[in-house]
């Protein structure tokens, strides 16, 4: 008995000088009491239930509901984001998150339905989040980055991009990284972080590309003429549009060649196909019209007579 009357005693606490006991340490002080002392009638019973039954039941139906609370509000979330057009990966993540808040959320009321002092409880994991989020900031930095490349969509998976020092075509955006196919079959991650902080270039954004081709001819060639010539030839390739109209623009007197540059435009599939057989096509042109394409030549001019030695 003495030793009831003294856990009820230390659970009294002082407020501003006045004496403070919970109900639930009250409660389980008395049931204490009676137990030590015997009674096991309908009283000691009742009090057992309302000191530790009903809790216990409480935070069960709560434990239940809190779960089923948690996966709805998942499903809804998840629900709106695709409804809003955003990332798949984005919305299950934003689904998961709004999840785990309901989850701890619920944890805390279901603790303080126990009697369990949650203050302090909710300082600790603070801590304990605020010290973990520091040791993984790289990674949390990364995760961010992605988000924000899942929400602005600079590119979207299949769009071939240019992007955190790696050119390729896109095959998944994820949380962490972003996963990229070369040209010549390669497979390289780039963290988002890398990507999102830096320029991005979504090569395949627009359905129409221009390809440029680059050709330098012999001075002695009639300008006008070689203008009429690359001309020709651009609007003779193949799947070259015809508007925006192809252009031949005279881009320099370079050291050894006149400079041109060749311009068409191209559905964004036919890129490179056209790219190689309008160079070919300039080639010819050139070749059939008595065009010359220069090397890169030097014209040394000697004064005076060459000693002999």
């Amino acid at each position: 008995m003495f030793q009831a009357q003294d856990a009820v005693e230390s659970a009294v606490e002082q407020v501003d000088g006045v004496a403070v006991v919970s109900a639930t340490e009250q409660g389980f002080g008395d049931l204490v009491s009676k137990l030590s002392e015997g009674e096991m009638g309908s009283d000691t019973w009742i009090l057992a239930w309302e000191t530790i039954g009903q809790p216990i039941a409480l935070a069960i139906a709560m434990i239940i509901a809190v779960l089923f609370v948690a996966g709805w509000i998942k499903g809804m979330a998840t629900k709106a984001c695709r409804k809003a057009n955003v990332e798949e990966t984005l919305a299950r993540f934003l689904g998961n998150m709004i999840r785990y808040l309901v989850l701890f959320a619920g944890g805390i009321a279901i603790l303080g339905t126990l009697g369990v002092e949650t203050t302090s409880f909710a300082a600790v994991l603070a801590a304990g989040g605020f010290a973990v989020g520091m040791a993984l900031s790289g990674m949390l930095g990364n995760v961010a980055a992605g988000v924000m490349l899942l929400f602005f969509r600079p590119f979207k998976v299949g769009d071939v991009a240019n992007a955190g020092g790696t050119t390729g075509k896109v095959i998944e955006i994820g949380l962490f990284t972003t996963t990229f196919d070369t040209p010549d079959n390669r497979r390289i991650i780039v963290p988002n972080g890398s990507i999102f902080g830096g320029t991005i270039e979504n090569i395949s954004h627009h359905d129409t590309r221009r390809v440029s081709v680059e050709v330098g001819t012999d001075y002695g060639a009639d300008v006008d003429q070689t203008r009429e010539v690359l001309m020709a030839a651009a609007k003779a390739c193949t799947d070259v549009l015809q508007d925006p109209e192809s252009a031949v623009v005279l881009t320099g007197l370079g050291g050894s060649s006149i400079d041109w540059t060749v311009k068409v435009w191209v559905n964004a599939d036919d890129y490179w196909a056209v790219k190689d057989q309008l160079t070919r096509d300039i080639k010819y042109a050139l070749d059939g019209a008595g065009i010359g394409i220069p090397y890169p030549q030097m014209d040394v001019h000697i004064d005076g007579k060459v000693g002999q030695g």
